[in-house]
């Protein structure tokens, strides 16, 4: 997982770079709770919590998510989440890191995340 900040790349510029390397951009925008990222990443990668929306359930989907990238054989994927200053502050986001690091340490390369410190 790489962590840029905003004031040093703008978002336009990673995407960018992202499909300069022949990989998808997929968005998260900016949100400021546990939940609320949780919602981001959910609706980002459209993916139904049966037993509600937490980390357990975002840790599955993205393995999930990467098996069908690399066995439909698509673009891998770069997610550039938008994390605002306030967010960073709060304890959820290191752990929300370590479910994002494990999903790309699971998906090879077919799965990268970079998120953006607003």
């Amino acid at each position: 997982m790489k962590i840029y900040s905003a004031d040093t790349w703008t978002i336009e510029e990673l995407q960018a770079l992202v499909g300069d390397a022949g990989r998808r951009a997929l968005l998260v925008p900016a949100a400021d709770t546990r939940q609320t990222v949780l919602e981001a990443f959910a609706e980002t990668i459209d993916f139904q919590a049966d037993d509600g929306l937490d980390l357990d359930a975002l840790n599955d989907s993205l393995h999930d998510f990467a098996d069908s990238v690399s066995d439909d054989g698509l673009t891998p994927t770069t997610f550039i989440w938008q994390v605002p200053s306030g967010f960073r502050a709060d304890r959820s986001f290191g752990i929300i890191c370590e479910v994002l690091q494990d999903a790309e340490r699971y998906a090879g390369k077919h799965l990268d995340i970079i998120a953006v410190c607003l």
